[in-house]
């Protein structure tokens, strides 16, 4: 650990839409932001080829290309970006401690949690493959189900939000196939009945994913087993969609902060303060409804708005 402590007005852990939103909003109301850039600098929208939902961006925009613009606009009103990422907290008295790389003690007066969530993979080769690519794979159907208007996809997953992800793609693909990975639905009933009622959607139970296939650069089937039967078939599409949970990056933040039974952050109702006076929260880490970078960037500005005052009642 290092002997020298620096004292810090408002730090940002993690980066993103959220993280760097807070740093603008931040520096701009002279409170020194130090942002902490994380493991992803930048965060899930660096694997985002396509940004065409994000309001301002006429022609669409790259993801890496909108978190470098991002970036740059929070450094221009003097925000200190830095990499680097929290390994450990102590936020059990009125000073908040951060440590980061296990080597640099930090002692703030407001901390900004913005570290995401992290899409869940299969972790098959080729799906990584494809998913690197920028092309072909995707764990965000609002975000990239766009690019495959009157195509033919795949997702798999068996919960709400991949029966709600199956659905929306229903509206815009030609033929939507889920693959359910065991016998039954962990769906509710209504979402259940809605993607079983969809003409388009056809469902295949207790299937595995075996390989995402294509030239190596372009998508155009899936390998899939039967886990009844063991046999294997090959379903044409030119996307996967992957729907099987988000996992939030709060780990080093559970002994002090309220978590829900999944691990996001509970933050109070309208606001983006959590059970820590002084702590708050940005982004998918207590987001698993919307996940989209224009919610995080909101809830980015709450955050900075929320610390300012908070400083400002202090006084």
């Amino acid at each position: 650990m290092s002997n020298t402590i620096e004292k810090i007005k408002c730090l940002i852990i993690g980066s993103g839409p959220a993280g760097y939103t807070a740093a603008i909003y931040a520096a701009r109301a002279n409170m020194n932001p130090v942002l902490y850039q994380g493991m992803q600098p930048g965060g899930q929208l660096t694997t985002t080829n396509e940004v065409e939902n994000f309001p301002g961006y006429v022609d669409g925009v790259t993801g890496p290309e909108m978190m470098i613009q991002l970036q740059e606009q929070a450094k221009r009103f003097g925000a200190d970006i830095r990499d680097g990422w929290a390994t450990k907290v102590d936020f059990s008295g009125d000073i908040h401690k951060v440590w980061i790389n296990d080597s640099i003690e930090l002692h703030c007066e407001t901390v900004i949690i913005s570290t995401g969530a992290s899409a869940k993979y299969l972790g098959l080769p080729s799906e990584q493959h494809y998913l690197n690519m920028g092309g072909g794979v995707s764990a965000c159907a609002v975000c990239d189900g766009f690019f495959y208007r009157n195509q033919e996809v795949v997702i798999v997953g068996a919960g709400d939000s991949a029966c709600e992800e199956a659905h929306y793609l229903s509206k815009l693909c030609k033929k939507v196939t889920m693959l359910v990975r065991s016998e039954k639905f962990r769906a509710s009933k209504i979402m259940e009945e809605r993607v079983r009622k969809t003409e388009n959607i056809e469902i295949l139970m207790n299937h595995d994913t075996v390989e995402v296939l294509g030239d190596s650069n372009v998508v155009h089937a899936i390998k899939a087993l039967n886990k009844t039967t063991g046999e294997v078939i090959e379903i044409p599409a030119t996307g996967f969609f992957v729907a099987i949970g988000h996992k939030p990056n709060t780990d080093i933040f559970k002994d002090y902060i309220t978590l829900d039974e999944t691990g996001y952050i509970v933050n109070t109702p309208g606001t983006s303060k959590t059970n820590v006076d002084g702590v708050f929260v940005a982004g998918d880490a207590a987001d698993h409804v919307y996940r989209q970078a224009i919610t995080a960037a909101g809830t980015g500005c709450m955050a900075a708005l929320d610390a300012e005052r908070y400083l400002a009642a202090k006084e």
